[in-house]
């Protein structure tokens, strides 16, 4: 037997929830923080784990998965180092999309928006917060950037512990810090039996409101 024919013939059935428009909230964030509750409560593994998706110079897409750091009124934010590959998309376009799945749950939710960066004041809070050894981290890797070996970094590494020693302060580096997006399209799915699921999308008007409308599977 094919991989081809063992995965065509995966199959699992959607039975746990239901979701209607008038069950839900009147905007997308209120909506998503009620399901990302849900899943920390049902201690989904890495809960806040989501596909970041940009487009390049070029006009191709390319995805990771980043974790999110915050959500308010103004969107999603996330933190990362703005010279890497996806810094470097979204300093050329900032049209991003974010998707998250927990199947255990049964639910996805894929949100498109405009990212930009959130302000220093709030990068510096953030990686204050972090673990010493990730900042560490954040100072030693040229992310995205050719390297010979591991040994590099771990040299490197090994330089800046000697450099910092542990009551140090380790300032954020200047090529290191957060982005928000700000949605104008969410869209909710539970899974549902024969492939019927629930679609919820919530899309932003030329007034700035909120409109929801199921859609089709």
């Amino acid at each position: 037997m094919t991989h081809q024919m063992v995965l065509a013939g995966l199959r699992k059935e959607y039975t746990l929830q239901a979701l209607e428009p008038e069950g839900t909230a009147p905007d997308p964030v209120t909506q998503f923080g009620k399901w990302m509750e849900e899943a920390l409560q049902a201690a989904v593994p890495e809960p806040t784990a989501m596909h970041l998706c940009t487009v390049s110079a070029d006009g191709r897409p390319s995805g990771r998965i980043v974790l999110l750091k915050g959500l308010d009124a103004e969107g999603f934010v996330f933190f990362t180092n703005y010279d890497s590959r996806k810094g470097q998309a979204m300093a050329h376009s900032p049209y991003v999309s974010l998707t998250f799945f927990w199947p255990e749950l049964e639910r996805q939710v894929r949100v498109e928006g405009v990212v930009r960066k959130v302000s220093a004041a709030a990068s510096d809070e953030y990686f204050g917060s972090r673990p010493r050894a990730s900042r560490i981290g954040a100072l030693a890797s040229p992310q995205s950037q050719v390297i010979p070996d591991r040994q590099v970094l771990e040299n490197k590494v090994a330089a800046l512990n000697a450099q910092y020693d542990e009551a140090a302060d380790i300032a954020r580096p200047a090529h290191w810090g957060g982005y928000v997006v700000t949605p104008d399209a969410v869209e909710f799915w539970q899974g549902r039996p024969s492939r019927l699921h629930d679609r919820i999308l919530y899309t932003r008007t030329a007034a700035g409101e909120w409109q929801k409308n199921r859609l089709a599977p």
